[in-house]
């Protein structure tokens, strides 16, 4: 059995419950499928050693070489029974994975079961009579929020009706929730001045140059619409409370931010998040507030949410909460962004496209010397005749450290004509210039694609076939084919769970750096500290590292320091107020990543006067930074300072720093200590 002919005997069935992607079987309706393929899945189950009575009904894909083993206990006992167990087989890579719910208090159920089974089963009629209940009472209206069995059960009393028996009877009477809240949801909508958080991070990623159309699904007041729309672009957007009347329009991306937190009904919050995904042609943008048990405490609880002192509901997440709420609702891979910002691709091109140059080192090319005179008189004078186009060519090699083909190089038919072939320019080039840089620009490239597929091993991976074909250039050129890519990088991938090479390789890297710094827990090295500027300095094994921690996080942009823990399996990333306009940094945010366990805290220092200071900024900044000549001359007199004071300056904060300095008759001005 391989794809093609999968492919082929799926498309060959006329019964069974049939979605865009996949078609659904019972056991008892397998006579309904070719024997081959019948013959097939029950390999797979031997195979995977499931035993027989823990499936009873096979998903099958439509598009993919892949189907699933699904058990339902109760199939034939309960109106809509809930999925127990299923088992995920992926026949292109032979991996599979087996989730349990047994235990979920909120695991997906089954609708129209008659779709299951034959028309001549003698269940049949009686599924189509439940069907048929359902829909007369208005439960199927809305499809999208019926998949799950407690967002199912409160949409049956929400019509008035109770579950009896598996059968639907109208309620005697609707109870009235004593606890039920006028909630103020516009109260919500903010005025901003500027971008919010997420059009900042599509900003950032060249989303917002012109190319693409852009809705915003709960735009508030629309303060984001009005910039987006100075800018020319081409953007609209829908609001409940400020803009009902609006249309809601499918576009390339869709912007949901900060809404399903304020939505005190889970139906509903889950219908706002399927709403927006329908509208998304390309990316859609989620994003929610985080908070921790202790800045959630002070407020009422109110459902699985809180009330605010505004009167407004929020339901707060915590980083992998909400990627696990995203996921599980649209079955779709989330990318964290940044704390609280998530990005679900529908284009997987783009997906793998965006990936790929997060991970992508751009070569910074420095023409510090005249060309060395080659033999060949028509050579130099055609440098000489067409320097910017060579010197063109010769960045577009660095960027992509192999020979460009026609749509990677704008001025490709223009370099043909003056040399002949890119196989002789680039000759020509690496003559001219040094063939010693293009191989560095090499190396930087087949390592900056092994930490992207590295890193994608934690992410829902796509074939070759679906790389874009940039990518499937880099791969047959330092690769030579895509199996090869991935056993690298998966090799890569699990030295990053060897706590020995792990401290080895930090110690060596701390020589390497720019700047960083060992800490030490009783006289043992136990971690590296480094600014997230020299990360793509880092060697390859840490650089996987710290990114593999990033996929549980996001982006960098208020963390200015990294701690790799040698032993723990932890990544710390420290936030500072004023890293780059003070002396003194106060430690704002501290993240810690626990890599085995997949989790994310949080922990903030809100009050100012209490934030630790950063003593010794200067050991993680090189001279590129501005400040760097001020904070050596300010960390030496400092220094001088505090080892004349007899107080323990460990984790001060900035008013006993004062205090400390008054002891000497010396005060901060700037970067310099003056007399007071």
């Amino acid at each position: 059995m391989n794809a093609e002919k999968f492919s082929a005997l799926v498309k060959e069935i006329t019964t069974g419950k049939k979605l865009p992607d996949a078609t659904y079987l019972h056991k008892d309706a397998f006579s309904a499928m070719p024997p081959v393929l019948a013959k097939f899945v029950q390999v797979v189950a031997n195979a995977l050693k499931i035993a027989e009575e823990d499936w009873n009904i096979v998903k099958l894909s439509k598009n993919n070489f892949r189907l699933s083993l699904l058990s339902y206990p109760d199939f034939y006992t309960e109106a809509y029974p809930a999925l127990k167990q299923s088992v995920s087989v992926d026949l292109i890579k032979l991996q599979h994975r087996v989730t349990h719910y047994h235990e979920h208090d909120n695991p997906p159920i089954l609708h129209r079961k008659e779709h299951f089974i034959l028309p001549e089963h003698p269940e049949y009629d009686s599924f189509c009579t439940i069907t048929q209940e359902g829909e007369a009472a208005g439960l199927y209206d809305n499809p999208r929020m019926i998949g799950f069995q407690a967002s199912w059960l409160r949409l049956i009393a929400k019509h008035g009706y109770e579950l009896v028996d598996g059968r639907l009877f109208r309620s005697s009477a609707v109870q009235s929730m004593n606890d039920e809240h006028n909630i103020d949801r516009h109260r919500t909508a903010l005025v901003r001045h500027e971008l919010s958080a997420p059009m900042k991070t599509l900003a950032k990623h060249g989303f917002l140059q012109g190319d693409y159309s852009i809705f915003d699904y709960g735009c508030g007041r629309g303060d984001d619409l009005r910039e987006l729309e100075a800018h020319g672009l081409d953007v609209v957007g829908w609001d409940p409370n400020f803009r009902p009347d609006a249309d809601k329009v499918s576009s390339d991306i869709v912007n949901i931010g900060f809404v399903i937190n304020v939505i005190e009904d889970k139906d509903e919050r889950l219908d706002a998040l399927l709403g927006s995904w329908e509208l998304t042609q390309k990316l859609l943008v989620v994003s929610a507030m985080l908070a921790n048990e202790s800045y959630i405490s002070q407020f009422q609880p109110y459902k699985d949410g809180v009330i605010t002192s505004r009167n407004t509901f929020q339901k707060y997440y915590n980083q992998s909460e909400l990627k696990e709420f995203i996921e599980t609702t649209l079955d779709e891979n989330a990318i964290a962004i940044s704390p609280g910002i998530f990005y679900v691709f529908r284009d997987k091109d783009l997906e793998q496209q965006f990936q790929q140059n997060r991970q992508k080192r751009h070569y910074q090319w420095q023409h510090l010397t005249a060309p060395e005179p080659v033999s060949e008189s028509q050579a130099r004078l055609m440098f000489t005749q067409h320097q910017l186009l060579f010197e063109a060519f010769w960045k577009c090699c660095l960027e992509f450290g192999r020979l460009p083909v026609e749509d990677e190089f704008s001025e490709y038919k223009t370099l043909i004509d003056v040399v002949g072939s890119p196989k002789k320019a680039l000759r020509l080039v690496t003559k001219w210039f040094s063939q010693d840089e293009f191989d560095q620009a090499a190396t930087m490239r087949k390592e900056d694609l092994l930490v992207y597929f590295a890193l994608a091993q934690f992410q829902k991976n796509r074939g070759y076939t679906h790389q874009p074909e940039s990518l499937k250039r880099d791969i047959k050129t330092f690769f030579g084919n895509y199996t090869t890519a991935l056993t690298q990088a998966k090799e890569l991938l699990f030295l990053i769970a060897d706590n020995e090479l792990i401290a080895t390789i930090c110690l060596e890297a701390q020589g390497l750096l720019p700047a960083s710094q060992i800490g030490f827990e009783h006289d043992i090295a136990h971690s590296l500290t480094l600014h997230k500027d020299f990360i793509t300095l880092l060697p390859i094994v840490l650089r996987v590292y710290v990114g593999a921690a990033l996929q549980m996080y996001g982006e960098l942009d208020d963390i200015q320091l990294i701690k790799i823990h040698f032993h723990s399996g932890k990544v710390t990333l420290l936030g500072y107020e004023g890293f780059y306009d003070s002396p003194l940094p106060q430690l704002k945010e501290r993240v810690k990543i626990k890599m085995a366990e997949q989790e994310v805290d949080f922990f903030d220092y809100i009050h100012p006067e209490k934030r630790p200071l950063l003593l010794d900024k200067i050991s993680y900044i090189d001279d590129t930074f501005d400040d760097y000549k001020k904070q050596k001359a300010f960390n030496k007199r400092l220094l001088k300072e505090l080892s004349c004071n007899a107080n323990d300056c460990t984790n001060i904060n900035y008013a006993q720093m004062l205090e400390i300095l008054a002891q000497s008759r010396q005060r901060i001005n700037g970067y310099t200590l003056c007399s007071i």
